[in-house]
């Protein structure tokens, strides 16, 4: 927004302003009215912006997807509770930190 001042008399001056106003994305009125077919989307590098819901249905590799079918989920309780198991005659180095 530009805005120019004026003054008249004995010594006339000019000057001009320079002011950056912006808004919220949404107020929370406006949030709780939201379209249900609608998402805001908050990406690395990119200002939040108002997007249409995408259906994950749709895509080609739903079917690959633990919502699709419960044997595509991944137990990661596998991956977090593994223990070392050493074999008779492996050598191996202990380090503590």
């Amino acid at each position: 927004m530009y805005s120019t001042g004026e003054s008249r008399g004995n010594n006339p001056s000019c000057s001009m302003n320079y002011q950056k106003s912006g808004k919220d994305l949404m107020t929370i009125d406006e949030l709780a009215v939201m379209d249900g077919d609608k998402c805001i989307l908050q990406l690395r590098g990119v200002r939040l912006f108002l997007s249409d819901k995408y259906d994950v249905t749709k895509h080609r590799l739903y079917k690959e997807t633990g919502e699709y079918d419960d044997r595509n989920k991944m137990d990661i309780q596998q991956f977090v509770h593994q223990t070392l198991k050493v074999k008779s005659g492996e050598m191996f180095d202990v380090v503590r930190i």
